[in-house]
């Protein structure tokens, strides 16, 4: 019974320590967080026509190109060629309003999936015809519902306001 007392601190020790540890936690949720993740309490580039100007640039990391041009920006503009006032503009912009407004092809995606949905359901629809359901009852034939619709009429079914309501007892036709 000792010796398994000190084996399970052993292991706690050992093994659940080091994972639970104040450290690993640091290090889990310190401040070496990846960049690809994002905060969501912080605003957020987006690309959107009704809010034209995003709470943050585009690029916001700028290497030493980039530093020096937005330095160039902050003197005249007419010294600026066009190339770098694009640049510029893709700095705190990713798309412009054209390339916003441009459709995309998701429409040919959605149409072939809903071809292929539709093509599904036939496929499954002419399965059960053929292996599924059985031949047409005989109850539904031209021959069966005639019989069955005189056999009504002669027992005057539903007189005031239905079936033989309808039907011409001295002519023998449908009034």
């Amino acid at each position: 019974m000792l010796t398994s007392r000190a084996l399970v601190r052993g292991l706690k020790s050992g093994f659940w320590r080091p994972l639970s540890s104040t450290s690993s936690v640091q290090a889990a949720h310190g401040k070496d967080m990846s960049p690809d993740v994002l905060d969501p309490s912080v605003p957020q580039y987006n690309n959107r026509l009704d809010t034209p100007l995003s709470d943050v640039p585009f690029v916001r990391n700028l290497n030493s190109e980039q530093r020096q041009l937005k330095e160039k920006e902050k003197g005249p503009w007419t010294k600026l060629t066009k190339e770098e006032k694009i640049a510029l503009y893709r700095l705190t912009h990713e798309l412009t309003y054209p390339e916003m407004r441009r459709g995309s092809s998701e429409w040919k995606t959605v149409l072939g999936g809903v071809f292929i949905f539709l093509g599904f359901s036939g496929m499954l629809v002419w399965w059960q015809r053929i292996f599924v359901f059985g031949e047409v009852p005989h109850t539904l034939s031209d021959e069966w519902v005639e019989k069955q619709t005189q056999r009504m009429i002669d027992m005057r079914i539903n007189p005031i306001g239905g079936f033989a309501y309808h039907w011409d007892y001295v002519k023998k036709q449908w009034k």
